[in-house]
């Protein structure tokens, strides 16, 4: 009966909306998008969004036109893991925290699980040995353990050398606790040497970012942008 109810609402919602004047239709493209926002717990990508709206809509132009209504708001959309989120403004966190009226969902990194977990981000896939060649030391088992548990990575491809070892990715909650959209969103490898952030490892030509700003910028990006 549950399932039936719900393929009638699905078949009776209407996306286009033809109806509707232009400006009154697009602004009830901007409340569909932004009532789902509101309501999802994770990023929404495109194609859940596109079911929503006219299918000559342009999501980007609704999202700008919402962002542009959230002007003087503590909330924002933004993108991140490939998708978007409603999400507090930095200049908020400190309030959200001293409210405590949310679960703490800061994740503790120890220093080698951070030089594991920047290694992974700069060089994916990659194998723990290469992640061990990169940080000069041991990458254990019980490290990428503790980055899997914490769905920061996962497995990616076997990798075409002797004995044909996992590599490891980084994962869309990666992308999501750090608020980055996508991989290009890290910082940039060759303006971090530049800087002298970089380092290199002698006898490999793998680079290693030190864990100074890159660190400091991982560490607190969830706690800058909390769920709506």
């Amino acid at each position: 009966m549950a399932k039936r109810a719900k393929q009638s609402r699905s078949l009776a919602f209407d996306p286009e909306l033809a109806e509707l004047p232009v400006e009154i239709r697009w602004r009830e493209w901007m409340n569909r998008i932004e009532a789902v926002l509101f309501a999802a717990p994770q990023p929404v990508e495109r194609p859940a969004l596109a079911r929503i709206v006219g299918r000559e809509a342009s999501i980007e132009l609704l999202i700008e036109d919402i962002r542009a209504d959230l002007k003087g708001k503590p909330y924002d959309v933004v993108g991140v893991a490939g998708g978007w989120q409603m999400r507090t403004r930095p200049a908020y966190a400190d309030a959200i925290h001293a409210s405590m009226a949310l679960p703490d969902r800061h994740i503790d990194f120890t220093q080698t699980e951070l030089m594991v977990l920047v290694s992974i981000a700069y060089h994916q896939p990659i194998t723990r040995g290469g992640v061990s060649d990169i940080i000069g030391r041991e990458a254990s088992r019980d490290v990428i353990g503790a980055l899997r548990d914490k769905n920061m990575i996962t497995a990616g491809p076997r990798s075409p050398t002797p004995g044909a070892p996992f590599t490891y990715v980084t994962t869309k909650a990666f992308l999501s606790h750090f608020s980055l959209e996508t991989l290009r969103d890290l910082p940039d490898l060759e303006a971090l040497e530049d800087a002298g952030l970089l380092h290199r490892h002698e006898g490999t030509t793998a680079s290693m970012p030190s864990l100074g700003m890159v660190s400091d910028h991982f560490e607190g990006a969830d706690e800058e942008g909390l769920s709506a």
